[in-house]
């Protein structure tokens, strides 16, 4: 039976917006809707370049557009080179440097353009903008990237996260085959059970009729450089409102461009930050796990509850920045949402006063057995211990989500997955006060393997007093042999209220989100027959495994202390 492939093709063209063929330096011509141009009012303009069919529900530009236009704006919405109505040869990460130029060049020579432009919008269509930025048109005045990152590119199959080399990341494979292999997009269920697993992608190919370039580089390492011009960060600074999910599966690397161009002159006075409790496609915490009437990928009603928190800061920002009614000190610094709480303020990320508390991987003996396990304590104990997990290919330990980018949809309980005899864990006690994360979190590991290479990931989990436990954030990294190895989770605002503890889980796969390994030097894709592992963590004050966490200072009363930043 062969693999059955849905074929994605473009959507009607709205009738309130013109669409327009762009010609590029090369000639080569993009498909570009213009929403409320007025040659007799020239406005400022809202830009958003992106690959998932301009004119689809899926990204609901028609809906967004009104938004904008009812405050004045021009809303240009184009395909990139290569999908759906563009020419172009379909390969994502590349090109958007001159093509994010010269779409600009061309908007501030229309007479409904004033000569200013924004550019907004979510995941690849954040990275468009940065590469707007790299280009450094001048008409380009602010930015508004939601749950994207500025370190991504063709051939490479996972972020950036300062953890080292990384797991490859099988969404992101899946993602190329899907997107980026000719002008639509194809749908299909990948058996990712098969071996070698390159050949489920293969048969995709085959019922498609053709190749996924980007598919092939990641598959051979092969990564390609995104910018055709200066990194972002070495640009012309722009004000950036950059939209943060606490559970957005780019987060971490999202907040990486933040932290590091808060440190840098010239940028830093020009950066803002809105981090909500949301997933990369925009479900709340407050709604998980959600309800028909709260999905907004089918429900009207929902979309347009959340199109109205989803556009809200950007234009809040862009009346600052592009038209100029609102003055910038109107805009928050940094806004954030404390998960089961709710918003606050503040001048900086992590906010000020917040202190580092690290909690210690004790009593590793019962880590091994059903949850709670060993424990999380504010010392770590004399001497040294151990544990051993077992990585299994034929028995992988299951994902958070099956699709991360909806990791908030059905926010399942990993209680079953924290009760395996393969993974370790460890909780703190439980508390009569909150605990109030606020920063980054991450991990610090001494760990071995009988296998030449390894994988880490870790899962920081919400366990409640009924014993469901529920995930904060996890991170990964890819090991090639004894010693202490970091883990970055990423930042967030959470409250664990009181009654509930902290699990830490370790593991030695994550299926079906990342490649499992071969156990061998042998190439994951290729392999047939991988390799069962025994892999180690070592604890105790030799080696102090632990648990690094960034808290307001009520946390103090909670675990003893902390040092202030």
């Amino acid at each position: 039976m062969s693999l059955a492939v849905q074929r994605v093709i473009p959507g009607p063209v709205p009738p309130h917006a013109q669409q327009h063929m762009v010609r590029m330096r090369d000639g080569v011509l993009l498909a570009t809707d213009v929403y409320a141009a007025d040659p007799g009012e020239p406005a400022p303009t809202v830009l958003a370049r992106l690959p998932y069919d301009k004119n689809s529900r899926y990204v609901f530009f028609d809906r967004i557009a009104q938004r904008f236009t009812s405050r004045g704006y021009v809303v240009v919405v184009q395909d990139v080179r290569g999908k759906f109505r563009s020419q172009g040869q379909t390969l994502g990460w590349t090109g958007e440097v001159d093509d994010g130029y010269d779409t600009i060049e061309w908007v501030v020579r229309q007479p409904w353009s004033n000569g200013i432009v924004g550019m907004f919008g979510d995941s690849y269509y954040g990275f468009t903008q940065w590469s707007a930025v790299a280009s450094q048109h001048p008409a380009l005045r602010a930015i508004v990237p939601r749950v994207t990152c500025t370190n991504n590119g063709p051939g490479v199959a996972s972020y950036d996260t300062g953890s080292g080399p990384q797991p490859p990341w099988l969404e992101a494979t899946t993602y190329q085959a899907e997107v980026w292999t000719d002008n639509d997009t194809y749908e299909f269920d990948v058996d990712l059970t098969r071996r070698p697993l390159l050949a489920a992608y293969e048969e995709a190919f085959t019922a498609i009729g053709k190749r996924s370039a980007g598919f092939d580089l990641i598959v051979g390492g092969i990564p390609l450089a995104p910018y055709n011009g200066p990194h972002p960060y070495d640009a012309r600074p722009v004000p950036v409102l950059h939209c943060v999910g606490w559970f957005d599966n780019l987060g971490i690397a999202h907040m990486r461009d933040y932290t590091e161009l808060a440190r840098r002159p010239g940028w830093s006075a020009v950066q803002y930050l809105i981090a909500d409790t949301i997933d990369h496609e925009n479900y709340f915490l407050e709604n998980a796990p959600v309800s028909p009437d709260a999905d907004h990928l089918v429900d009207v009603d929902a979309l347009d509850r959340m199109l109205d928190s989803y556009a809200g800061p950007a234009l809040q920002f862009f009346d600052a920045f592009l038209k100029g009614t609102a003055r910038p000190e109107s805009v928050p610094r940094v806004r954030w949402k404390l998960g089961h709480v709710g918003w606050r303020t503040s001048t900086t990320w992590p906010p000020p006063m917040v202190t580092q508390t690290e909690l210690y991987l004790a009593e590793p003996a019962s880590a091994t057995g059903t949850c709670p396990g060993g424990t999380l304590t504010p010392r770590p104990a004399a001497g040294t211990e151990s544990a051993e997990w077992r990585y299994d290919p034929d028995d992988l330990v299951p994902s958070a989500a099956t699709d991360t980018f909806m990791q908030l949809r059905d926010h399942a309980d990993e209680r079953p997955v924290l009760d395996r005899d393969d993974v370790l864990v460890f909780t703190s006690p439980a508390s009569h006060v909150p605990l109030d994360l606020a920063g980054p979190v991450h991990t610090v590991l001494h760990v071995e393997s009988t296998a030449p290479t390894f994988d880490v990931f870790v899962r920081l989990l919400d366990l409640a007093p009924d014993g469901t436990a529920r995930l904060i954030l996890r991170g990964c990294t890819q090991a090639d042999g004894p010693g202490g190895v970091e883990v970055a989770l990423g930042h967030t605002g959470y409250r664990v209220r009181p009654g509930h503890r902290l699990a830490l889980m370790i593991a030695g796969s994550d299926f079906p989100n990342h490649l499992p390994n071969s156990g061998s030097l042998e190439n994951p894709w290729l392999a047939t027959a991988p390799k069962v592992s025994l892999q180690k963590l070592w604890t105790g004050s030799a080696h102090p495994s632990r648990l690094c966490l960034t808290v307001l200072p009520e946390a103090q009363a909670r675990f003893g202390g902390g040092d202030p930043r």
